[in-house]
């Protein structure tokens, strides 16, 4: 089995406060690695990273530690990826998405570990399903192969630590006082951030 992994999965390993994050470290455990991604998955992954307060160089020794594997070149699959972004501008489809599409058509084998419902919507070669592997999906008893998982988590100071907040309906801490108790929805951080607490 190849294992192709997406933004939201890449998060909840390094972001142990994400929802996902055992079950997450749960399955790096036992599948098969390398896992095979695309750079512009890295790309969504680095920036809800560091929106997240999280150091983009956790993904650097996920690569180093040969977790992780970029499995196609742009340059090579651009007409492909064209067409899957287009066929699926309803979804809309992110060019993210579109390679681990694509990466599904070149790898017969393939398996898709993410937390975005939009997989159960793709499909290769027009008409296939794409398997997943999503929270929904655990299996146990899985007989997958045993994994350490090689890296510690860092986090980074978040911007104007240290600073006395704003204050003020516009203010950042005016925002989050009337987000207090609400669940936010982050478009494309495959995740729902809840401001209780």
């Amino acid at each position: 089995m190849t294992v192709l992994v997406d933004t939201g999965v890449l998060v909840a390993l390094i972001d142990p406060d994400t929802r996902e994050h055992l079950w997450a470290q749960d399955w790096l455990k036992r599948l098969p690695q390398p896992f095979l991604t695309s750079e512009p998955v890295l790309t969504e992954a680095a920036f809800v990273l560091a929106r997240d307060g999280f150091d983009a160089d956790e993904l650097f020794t996920l690569a180093e530690a040969d977790v992780l594997r970029i499995g196609l070149r742009f340059e090579d699959e651009r007409a492909a990826l064209r067409e899957l972004m287009a066929r699926y501008r309803d979804v809309p489809m992110s060019l993210a998405d579109a390679t681990l599409v694509r990466l599904a058509e070149l790898n017969e084998d393939a398996r898709v570990f993410t937390l975005d419902a939009d997989f159960r919507i793709y499909r290769r070669h027009r008409s296939k399903i794409i398997p997943v592997l999503m929270p929904e999906d655990q299996t146990p008893g899985s007989h997958l192969a045993e994994t350490p998982l090689p890296y510690r988590v860092r986090r980074r100071p978040a911007k104007g630590a240290g600073k006395p907040p704003c204050s003020g309906p516009s203010s950042p801490a005016g925002a989050l006082e009337r987000l207090r108790g609400q669940q936010v929805v982050v478009a494309g951080a495959d995740r729902v951030h809840s401001s209780e607490g």
